[in-house]
Order: structure tokens, then C-alpha cells, then sequence
């Protein structure tokens, strides 16, 4: 499916979502309080067919985190970049989407570990890599005064 092509369809489907101009890949935006219904449709509408999460990341912006999701269709051979935005830094969380992409569970861990954001209903949220009092390395507001990095 052409990018075009691709943008209508999902437009169909979610006619609140935004989609950036000028992106090399088709982007959407939406709600975070949608996510899990948003990424079932996503998998489940035999047009989209997003079946496989390819990576899935965080970006702290000071004043919100984005959660940014790579979806490719295997069948259809297109692709997809999902983001939501998470605005409260205090308890940041957003819904799981594990039950829908296997693939979901240890990326989720990996965002929980360095920038802190909870996902409801996962089903073994843990920190993978760092102590559970060391803090979220890769938020902006992170500061070790062990090591001295401020950012």
C-alpha cells in the first residue's frame, strides 16, 4: 500500500488521530488514553494489518514524553510510526500493548528502566538493566551526583 493509500485507510479508522506533514514514513498521532484500542485495531483490520511491533522508544521533550512505535505489516509491506504523548512526568503511564505484540513486553521493560513510564497491565513490568532506587537515566530531569551527569 502506497503512503497516500496507507494515510487514508488509517484515517478511516481513526478520524481524531493526527498525521504529521513531510515524514519520510507515515506517521500518527494520537491520545495515549487509546493506545491499546488504537494498536488491536491496528492489528486486527485485515487493510492495515500491523502485525509486528519493530522496535518501540521514548523521547523526553521537558514538557511531555513521546512513546514511539515502529509497525510493519508483513503481508502488505507497509510500515508505520505510532507516537503518543504522556504529559505527567510525576506518574507517567500509559496503557500496555503486549496482548496485542508479543514483542511489546521486553521494550516496554526497557522504557520503564531508563525514562520511567509505567504500562498498565503488563504483565512483568521490571527494570532490566539498572537498580530500582537509581533513577531514569534518560529523562531530562535525571541527575547523578555519583558519577556527576547532569543533563
Amino acid at each position: 500500500m502506497e503512503k497516500l493509500e496507507l494515510r487514508t485507510e488509517l484515517q478511516k479508522h481513526f478520524p481524531e488521530a493526527e498525521f504529521p506533514e513531510n515524514t519520510p514514513i507515515t506517521e500518527m498521532v494520537i491520545s495515549k488514553d487509546k493506545i491499546h484500542e488504537v494498536a488491536a485495531t491496528l492489528k486486527a483490520e485485515e487493510a492495515l494489518a500491523f502485525d509486528y511491533l519493530i522496535s518501540m522508544t521514548a523521547v523526553d521533550w521537558k514538557e511531555k514524553m513521546t512513546l514511539v512505535y515502529h509497525l510493519e505489516s508483513v503481508n502488505h509491506r507497509h510500515v508505520l510510526v505510532l507516537k503518543a504523548d504522556v504529559t505527567d512526568r510525576t506518574n507517567p503511564q500509559i496503557d500496555t500493548v503486549a496482548d496485542v505484540w508479543p514483542t511489546a513486553n521486553p521494550h516496554e521493560c526497557e522504557v520503564f528502566d531508563l525514562f520511567g513510564i509505567r504500562f498498565n497491565n503488563h504483565p512483568a513490568l521490571r527494570r532490566l538493566f539498572l537498580e530500582d532506587d537509581y533513577g531514569y537515566p534518560l529523562r531530562k530531569d535525571f541527575l547523578d551526583e555519583v558519577n556527576f551527569i547532569e543533563r
